[in-house]
């Protein structure tokens, strides 16, 4: 990946028992991407053992990668995006388009609404989640421009997060991941950002309003209050989540389903995969990765997995803890 303009914390070397990177400024890992970087392709790409991309891999053979209900519902594209994040420092606050905005001014069908699956935060870890009360255009014009960024946090939900907390973050919401957090965030597959800050950080204000200028990016952005009831939606525990099948909890309130989903499994004494394209972190613990179609894969904390539909039901066995990522249900 190239380099960052914030910086990470060496928490996804340790988290991998990998080295540490002498340069901390590379604080993202993209896992399972079909996605490049904006501006900066073919970075961002993964890259299969043969050689090929992802990329190339899946559209060589669509279906035994994404299944067919899939590949009926989105072609030859997974839907999503899985990331490893490491916040050495507060990332700025900036927000991202929704799909409407997206298709207008991006030639886009996605937009970026997001989650956070946080797996390891210090103490006092918290994130900044929408604007407390309703803001007017002109307000936010001039916090942006004279990058009255005191101001501007204050008028932010800071919401705490602890690990295994998992939060959706709807396109729009203006939002920042601060200090001293470690997160798998899923998405839906674009790199399209607007920065509402960027002193103090190594970019400049043009690299950050999606090439439209800010005074047609600023449309993007959810103005409204979030309260708090409305932030606690956003991150409740899904009432029909546990127990989806042995071993499996699903993650996130139905706001995330149009986009994304994600699991946590926890093997009691095993825990069954669907057949689905989908990423698997092991967050903790060890454990074994069976499929009647396969060798059973060894697996461990720090461990990253891309699972194809064609591996059919998997099943993971020991005393291990894992998210698994995956397309819209």
């Amino acid at each position: 990946m190239p380099r960052s303009f914030y910086r990470g914390a060496g928490r996804i070397d340790r988290f991998r028992g990998d080295p540490p990177k002498a340069d901390p400024y590379h604080p993202e890992d993209w896992i399972g991407s079909v996605t490049a970087r904006a501006g900066a392709a073919p970075a961002g790409l993964s890259t299969l053992p043969d050689g090929r991309s992802l990329a190339e891999a899946i559209a060589a053979d669509p279906e035994r990668w994404l299944g067919p209900e899939h590949v009926a519902a989105h072609g030859a594209d997974p839907a999503i995006l899985v990331k490893l994040l490491d916040a050495g420092e507060r990332l700025p606050l900036h927000v991202h388009p929704d799909r409407a905005f997206a298709r207008t001014h991006l030639a886009s069908p996605y937009g970026k609404t997001e989650a956070w699956i946080i797996v390891d935060a210090a103490p006092d870890a918290a994130v900044h989640l929408g604007f407390a009360r309703d803001v007017a255009p002109e307000e936010l014009a001039g916090w942006v421009g004279g990058q009255r960024v005191a101001e501007m946090l204050a008028a932010t939900n800071r919401v705490p997060v602890r690990p295994g907390d998992a939060v959706v973050c709807p396109a729009g919401v203006p939002h920042a991941i601060g200090e001293g957090i470690l997160l798998v965030e899923i998405q839906e597959p674009t790199d399209f950002s607007l920065l509402l800050e960027w002193e103090g950080y190594d970019i400049e204000p043009e690299a950050g309003h999606l090439g439209l200028g800010f005074d047609q990016a600023l449309g993007c952005v959810d103005r409204a209050s979030w309260d708090a009831g409305r932030i606690e939606d956003l991150r409740r525990t899904r009432r029909a989540g546990r127990g989806v099948r042995p071993g499996v909890d699903r993650l996130f309130p139905e706001a995330a389903d149009a986009f994304f989903a994600a699991e946590r499994l926890r093997p009691d004494p095993y825990g069954v995969l669907d057949p689905a394209f989908s990423v698997v972190v092991v967050v903790e613990g060890a454990g074994t990765l069976e499929s009647a179609h396969a060798e059973p894969v060894d697996v461990r904390a720090g461990h990253t997995l891309l699972v194809p539909y064609a591996s059919g039901e998997c099943v993971l066995r020991g005393e291990v803890t894992a998210i698994r990522c995956r397309p819209p249900v």
